[in-house]
């Protein structure tokens, strides 16, 4: 989430609806204008509140830094300070608009319960946001709004939910819903469905997203359909496809073999370049509840010499553990 680009594009908006039709140099002039000078063209409750959820997220990432150096007792403190504080700051972002659904999101996110707990807070929250828009008009694909945006992370967090919780049919109902209203999926909500229909065994709904996004595939749907074919028990097919993802995405062996810890996403994933090694990490730690469901999956992969071979030598080459 880039709240200040948002909240930059809310407040040209803004004063946009009360100008003559502008040209796209002049509307960017305007952009600039608002850029240049944020804090003082904040006017409205919701602009200023979207302002203080940018100065929140800015003060939760600057205390991630240097946390890789730590021991992991105190890795475990500073995460929990940095939760309360935001937890904290979100709060007073209530008191200024109190439906401001980003900072009602943070407050649920870092509250930091696990899936279980965290999905019903975050089920009313959806039904909140419902009723906020109620009988509003959608455009086309919802992210065309950036007053949309709020309510669209909402409805993808609740789809990671439910991932992450093992509700599995959950997950694809209310992924497929989403995916209805905004077609060019920014937030990947594809990926948790991918990863969903695999646990299900289901390669009609597996397909039915790569036919929705032929050319927007990712490390996860790569998994997604090592992890389907798996099993479905098609093993030559299954190799092709682990072997596949292997492929495309750097250190893709490494990640699946030796997963590693990612924080809580707030709001929503961090951006990683397509099939790099930021994005087969995110995908393995998605894809987790999944791979618990089926231990003999990392064995059977760990069994392919290829794959374990891939894995070796990336951590050889960049000095990661093996």
């Amino acid at each position: 989430m880039n709240a200040r680009e948002e909240l930059i594009e809310r407040i040209s908006q803004r004063r946009c609806e009360s100008l003559p039709p502008l040209s796209e140099a002049a509307y960017q002039e305007l952009v600039n204008d608002v850029r240049s000078d944020l804090e003082n063209a904040v006017e409205t409750e919701s602009e200023q509140a979207l302002l203080l959820v940018a100065k929140a997220l800015d003060r939760h990432n600057d205390a991630r830094d240097g946390e890789d150096l730590l021991d992991d007792e105190a890795f475990l403190e500073s995460r929990s300070t940095r939760m309360r504080r935001l937890v904290h700051d979100c709060e007073k972002i209530l008191a200024v608009d109190e439906t401001c659904l980003d900072a009602r999101l943070l407050a649920v996110l870092a509250s930091d319960r696990g899936p279980d707990e965290t999905l019903g807070p975050l089920l009313d929250l959806e039904n909140y946001a419902n009723g906020l828009l109620g009988d509003s008009p959608f455009p086309a694909d919802a992210w065309d709004s950036v007053m949309l945006h709020p309510y669209m992370r909402v409805r993808a967090a609740v789809v990671r939910t439910c991932l992450d919780s093992a509700r599995y049919r959950m997950a694809t109902s209310k992924g497929e819903s989403a995916l209805m209203m905004s077609a060019s999926d920014p937030l990947g909500i594809r990926h948790s469905c991918a990863l969903a229909y695999a646990r299900l065994e289901d390669e009609l709904g597996f397909e039915s997203i790569e036919q929705q996004f032929p050319h927007m595939s990712g490390a996860w749907e790569h998994l997604a359909h090592a992890i389907l074919l798996y099993k479905l028990g098609r093993m030559p097919a299954a190799r092709r496809a682990l072997r596949g993802y292997v492929r495309l995405c750097e250190g893709g062996a490494y990640a699946l073999l030796k997963p590693i810890m990612i924080d809580t996403y707030l709001p929503d994933r961090d951006f990683a370049p397509p099939f790099s090694f930021q994005e087969a990490t995110q995908a393995v730690h998605e894809a987790d509840p999944i791979i618990c469901d089926v231990p003999d999956f990392i064995s059977w992969a760990q069994s392919q010499r290829d794959i374990w071979f891939s894995a070796e030598s990336f951590a050889q080459h960049f000095g990661f553990e093996w």
